[in-house]
């Protein structure tokens, strides 16, 4: 008997020969993607009306820990942090599909605390800006919209990292437990790891937008 379009909806796969579970995650990603476009659209849009804008090796490049501004070093290792949380994810989801429950663990564990190293920079990035004078009504390097743009774009990406280290915890924990052994598929590790690898590659943009292209 052929597959009814009922049977077909009614399966646990999707019309589209994907589970439900990452089908969703692809339209969220991409109803997300329309989002951080238009923020980084609306960042040039004002960048470009302005008559004059802080030029980033100015705002971010000074030395640590005698000055508040941000090294663009600093942030690059914050960048590679990021991407390598990402091959570990990576590994993760192989570490799936063959049904190795210990080395995702292993993987989703690394994958962690390169989201957390990541965050943490954040703020400490952030906490000197601030202490520096730079907030979302004032800029000591030029117009007070570079600032509000970039604690909000900077914060709305930090916001999803920070989603998807949890995400990333509660699976590591349900894999600790072995509830994917006992269902006998590990692909919600996949679908959290789409996740994983949208959130940095928008980091990827955003650092080009920010901290590499000039006035």
């Amino acid at each position: 008997m052929s597959t009814t379009a009922v049977d077909r909806w009614s399966s646990g796969t999707s019309p589209f020969n994907v589970t439900w579970g990452k089908l969703m995650m692809w339209l969220f990603l991409v109803s997300d993607a329309f989002t951080f476009g238009a923020l980084l659209i609306s960042y040039a849009s004002i960048r470009a009306a302005a008559e004059s804008w802080p030029n980033p090796e100015e705002v971010f490049s000074a030395f640590p820990f005698t000055h508040a501004k941000i090294p663009l070093g600093f942030v690059s290792l914050m960048t590679f942090i990021l991407i390598a949380s990402s091959v570990t994810m990576v590994l993760a989801v192989r570490a799936g599909a063959l049904k190795d429950r210990k080395g995702v663990v292993k993987y989703l564990a690394l994958t962690i605390i390169g989201g957390l190293i990541f965050l943490s920079s954040q703020a400490w990035e952030w906490t000197h800006l601030i202490m520096e004078g730079m907030t979302i009504s004032s800029n000591p390097w030029g117009p007070p919209q570079f600032g509000q743009f970039f604690f909000l774009i900077t914060g709305f990406h930090g916001a999803h990292v920070f989603s998807g280290v949890v995400l990333n915890f509660i699976v590591l924990l349900k894999a600790i437990n072995g509830d994917f052994d006992r269902s006998g598929s590990y692909q919600v590790v996949e679908n959290v790891g789409l996740y994983w690898h949208f959130v940095d590659l928008v980091w990827v943009f955003v650092f080009l937008a920010y901290y590499l292209i000039s006035a």
